[in-house]
């Protein structure tokens, strides 16, 4: 199972005094030397994470695997197409949401999704659809030729309860193995953390997990290089 790190968060923090430090590329470029698999950005409408700049200067310098998080909107779409991630990963935004708040409706919004695939699969895109674990969604994602979905777990990261957290993982095991069986790739993410990820890892098929804000609120303790360390070791 891979790791990938979402950097979002120290772009947060940068834009939190509009100065130029902490850079989240140099931040994903130190992460990639500590071990991660991939970075994670995402590129929202309203630049409240990453901006362009940070964008096009990762794609320049990531050399594991750069996976762009982008709504299925014109603008960015054409970023998307121009800078060429080797994923991209079709969410849902919200412009009053603190973080992404949930998986696509692919089932309410098919067209508008396929014509995203469709013209993110044209520059040779790979492109996953991040979504709850449901059949439906899941089988909506395949239809429109999806190459593989992410799975949000934030249900399961917040539950407040011992017995609703196996309940969640019981509908991600199922929606894990459905999505296998179509022959799609499954990712996951949202709220993982040092203290959950242990449960999580009894889903078997995930082939990555992305984690961002723990492991960079960690690192303000540890180092970063302690923090990737000490996830990655709980990941493998």
């Amino acid at each position: 199972m891979k790791f990938t790190l979402n950097v979002d968060h120290v772009a947060t923090l940068r834009n939190a005094r509009g100065e130029q430090q902490p850079d989240p590329v140099t931040f994903a470029l130190m992460a990639e030397q500590f071990g991660v698999d991939g970075i994670v950005v995402h590129l929202r409408e309203d630049r409240r994470h990453v901006n362009e700049r940070d964008v096009r200067l990762m794609r320049e310098l990531v050399t594991t695997k750069l996976d762009l998080e982008m709504a299925a909107v014109d603008e960015i779409i054409e970023i998307a197409r121009d800078i060429q991630p080797e994923l991209a990963t079709l969410v849902p935004e919200k412009r009053q949401e603190l973080t992404t708040e949930g998986g696509l409706n692919v089932i309410d919004n098919i067209e508008q999704i396929k014509d995203a695939i469709i013209r993110l699969h044209e520059k040779d895109i790979l492109v996953s659809l991040f979504v709850e674990p449901s059949i439906e969604q899941i089988d909506a994602a395949y239809g429109i030729d999806a190459d593989m979905i992410e799975i949000h777990t934030g249900n399961y990261a917040n539950a407040e309860t011992e017995d609703d957290m196996f309940i969640e993982l019981d509908r991600i095991k199922l929606a894990v193995e459905h999505a296998k069986k179509l022959g799609l790739g499954v990712n996951a993410g949202h709220g993982l953390n040092y203290n959950n990820i242990s449960d999580f890892l009894e889903v078997e098929g995930i082939d990555e997990i992305s984690i961002g804000q723990a492991v960079i609120a960690r690192s303000i303790f540890v180092g970063l290089e302690k923090a990737i360390t000490e996830m990655r070791d709980l990941i493998k």
